[in-house]
């Protein structure tokens, strides 16, 4: 029963697997602008993007940074929401996808500002306002909270995808054979669809938000 209730989860079906190529599958679904008028998904799609840019411009400060957010945020929206479609491979739901977009972006913004802004970065280990005698656990607390922040950002996007998509793989295997039954289970499956959707978009604009927040403190 648990072998084939995390099954959906294995990366590695065969010898030949794809089941990474649906992490591109998503630019498929960006919408082109091939008229001279936008149809109703373009002009959806760029009132988001509008949204996202002028609230993220506010503590981004480098011209054009918000467009690098607005990637990652695209790209994980996309693929929560091609986690959703049945017999589609879920890669925002493993590890290693969120590791590798979360510790190469923090990674850039330690380096940066540690050989660019040394001072300020100092500055964020102790807050403002701290006592003389907790200066150096606060230095250690920071430098703790600081190191785990990759970690944080991966592990809260793959716990919160990988659950929902548990809970429907339980409710789904144990059907009973009675109609009423059978349409609850509908009814509730259909219920915690909805959710999912709502909790794939969420966590890719907490993904982008967060990992903008940090950016700013460089």
């Amino acid at each position: 029963m648990m072998t084939n209730l995390f099954s959906v989860f294995d990366p590695c079906t065969g010898t030949l697997s794809l089941n990474w190529m649906s992490t591109a599958l998503g630019l498929l679904m960006l919408p082109m602008n091939f008229w001279f008028l936008s149809n109703k998904m373009m002009i959806m799609f760029q009132k988001v993007i509008y949204t996202l840019n002028s609230e993220m411009s506010n503590l981004m400060k480098y011209n054009g940074s918000t467009m690098f957010m607005l990637s990652i945020f695209l790209l994980i929206f996309y693929n929560n929401m091609m986690g959703l479609l049945p017999y589609v491979f879920t890669s925002s739901s493993h590890l290693v996808f969120c590791l590798s977009i979360a510790l190469p972006m923090w990674l850039s913004f330690m380096i940066y500002g540690w050989l660019n802004k040394t001072n300020k970065m100092f500055e964020h280990l102790v807050p403002v306002g701290t006592p003389s005698v907790l200066m150096p656990f606060m230095v250690i607390i920071e430098s703790i909270s600081n190191l785990i922040r990759p970690g944080s950002l991966a592990v809260r996007l793959t716990a919160n995808m990988i659950a929902g998509h548990l809970l429907m793989s339980l409710l789904g295997n144990n059907v009973c054979n009675s109609f009423v039954m059978m349409l609850s289970s509908m009814i509730l499956l259909i219920i915690l669809m909805l959710f999912e959707t709502a909790v794939g978009i969420i966590q890719s604009y907490v993904f982008m938000t967060l990992t903008t927040l940090y950016s700013s403190e460089i």
